[in-house]
């Protein structure tokens, strides 16, 4: 399975964009500001979006959490960086937040996150079952 992250706005404090699986769109993300790390950019502990790239998935147990979330894996600077849900950017510290809406006139959030996230998870969750790699590349 081919996750694909297109980051869409990119602004001070946060980044949007969207989720494709296998091509065909899944949901809306909000992320920490894209810092632009494969450049040099500067780093912000809990503030900064991962380096656009290719990375592993899993699905283990979140520490914060008390459950079982995807996780992204080998992302360099960052550690325990999940999907999951949430509205803004307020609710991550580097992750990636997933919705089913997004509200043009309201910047830096998403609604119908938790439905978003089990859809997601369910279909992650079935391919790793299923003995499929699964990979999210941020574009």
């Amino acid at each position: 399975m081919n996750i694909e992250l297109k980051r869409i706005i990119g602004t001070k404090g946060f980044t949007e964009g969207r989720l494709y699986i296998d091509g065909v769109f899944e949901c809306y993300t909000i992320e920490d500001e894209d810092r632009n790390l494969e450049s040099n950019g500067k780093k912000i502990q809990d503030a900064t979006a991962i380096p656009k790239g290719k990375y592993n998935v899993t699905i283990s147990m979140s520490n914060r959490f008390k459950k079982f979330l995807i996780e992204i894996l080998n992302v360099d600077g960052f550690t325990g960086i999940r999907m999951h849900s949430g509205n803004s950017s307020k609710d991550t510290e580097g992750c990636i937040i997933v919705g089913s809406i997004n509200d043009r006139n309201d910047d830096n959030w998403v609604g119908g996150s938790k439905i978003a996230y089990e859809k997601l998870h369910k279909k992650v969750k079935t391919a790793l079952s299923n003995g499929e790699k699964v990979t999210l590349e941020v574009k």
